[in-house]
């Protein structure tokens, strides 16, 4: 017998929502926080004196810090479950906040920069572990979801708002305001996060937070893997960092036009996460599981980045938003990865998943660099490189959804042999 979480009875309405509001509000500051060196990259620029190569090395950082937290945070997060871990971590991020405010120098900067990544590592995956004993399985989905939706309001909220905001108040002020709002989301964690309670169910059990072993050995695991490093990662890439280099390059807009468009997309990401954390329940109940969703959705975003690709520079910002929307159907992979473990295991799988989602967001962002840059070596027109990368990252799409459809059959014996512990929803669902 193994030593496992807790499972605890599900949380009453009230306290579900107080919760929920907790981690959003960490999950919104976190993708804020991601998303506003952009937009600050001309002040800093200006009174710092930073080059372009330091502007990347400094929005790097971020993700440089992120990525090297999760493997440690899965562990973590199953041994002293996500109250302690987030309170933990979100200490570094408010630090991390004043210390940007104080800066005078790259370095400073620079280390600021990565202590933020590192604070703000656990305002995802630490809600996601707390969800799969907090919740109801068909909440599952939904909170998921509606945290994506927080995420997508903190990447809106780091452009043109941000944007208003530094004439009026500076970008060192900002921080300190950032600051505050960790503080206040600290201390609504104290407050409302349950207690993460164990049982030892016999003296010869595994001590919990073991290693990656298990997870990596899943086939279950095995399956999703290509998605994260390939379809998931790549999406990230794209919406962060490639969506506003097409439009200025390939569609032709304006710095102003594509601000806007940028902000048009993470407002259309917002309401689709909505709309999916309001259906999934529907969805659930009606047999449609998390699983049987991605079988049939995935194709939907392969056709929309081969559409992309294809319509070159007709494709504004309506077709990269149709592009991220359809392709919305990668948020549900963190969920059925979540079920597809037992309670005392989930935090790791999480954090695995997360890592090659991170490492194929950091391939990503250079590797569709490379290619623009080795096909206009090759004397093409800046115009067909770019739709040269999108096609090839589209046919890469495609084979990892073939290798998750080839790897169902196994996936299911995989369930099957860890027992109807395994999961609540997804996978097992379809097992069963």
């Amino acid at each position: 017998m193994r030593n496992e979480i807790e499972p605890t009875t599900a949380l009453p309405a009230r306290r579900a929502v107080a919760v929920f509001l907790v981690l959003a509000l960490g999950y919104f500051l976190s993708s804020l926080m991601r998303g506003v060196t952009g937009i600050l990259a001309p002040k800093l620029t200006e009174e710092l004196g930073l080059n372009a190569g330091q502007l990347g090395l400094l929005a790097g950082a971020y993700f440089c810090g992120f990525a090297t937290m999760q493997l440690p945070l899965g562990s973590w997060l199953d041994r002293h479950g996500p109250k302690r871990v987030l309170l933990a971590f979100l200490s570094v991020a408010l630090l991390s906040c004043l210390a940007f405010s104080l800066a005078t120098s790259f370095w400073t900067l620079l280390l600021a920069r990565l202590l933020g990544g590192i604070g703000v590592s656990a305002c995802l995956l630490a809600p996601l572990t707390g969800y799969r004993s907090w919740l109801d399985p068909q909440l599952q989905v939904r909170a998921n979801s509606w945290m994506l939706m927080a995420g997508s309001l903190g990447l809106v909220a780091a452009t043109l708002p941000v944007q208003w905001a530094l004439p009026l108040m500076g970008w060192r002020p900002l921080f300190v305001v950032l600051a505050g709002l960790f503080l206040m989301t600290m201390l609504g964690t104290a407050w409302q996060l349950p207690r993460w309670q164990t049982r030892v169910k016999s003296p010869g059990s595994i001590p919990q937070g073991g290693g990656y072993g298990s997870i990596v050995r899943s086939r279950y695991f095995q399956r999703v893997a290509q998605l994260a490093a390939i379809n998931y990662g790549s999406l990230v890439a794209v919406q962060t960092l490639w969506v506003a280099p097409w439009m200025t390059h390939v569609t032709g807009y304006s710095a102003l036009q594509s601000a806007s468009g940028l902000f048009a997309i993470n407002f259309v990401m917002l309401v689709i996460f909505w709309l999916w954390g309001t259906l999934n329940p529907r969805l659930a109940r009606a047999g449609l599981t998390a699983d049987r969703l991605m079988l049939w959705g995935l194709p939907l975003g392969v056709v929309a980045l081969a559409g992309v690709a294809v319509a070159g520079a007709h494709a504004g910002w309506v077709a990269l938003a149709a592009y991220c929307a359809l392709s919305s159907f990668l948020s549900l992979t963190h969920p059925a990865v979540a079920v597809a473990f037992p309670p005392h295991e989930a935090g790791r799988a999480l954090s695995a998943f997360n890592l090659l989602l991170f490492i194929g967001a950091f391939a990503w962002q250079w590797l569709i660099g490379v290619i623009i840059d080795l096909l206009h070596s090759w004397q093409w027109s800046e115009v067909a490189s770019y739709r040269a990368a999108f096609g090839i990252l589209a046919l890469c799409w495609a084979f990892a959804y073939l290798w998750y459809v080839v790897g169902e059959p196994r996936a299911r014996r995989s369930v099957r042999e860890r027992g109807p512990g395994a999961a609540v929803i997804g996978v097992a669902a379809e097992a069963d």
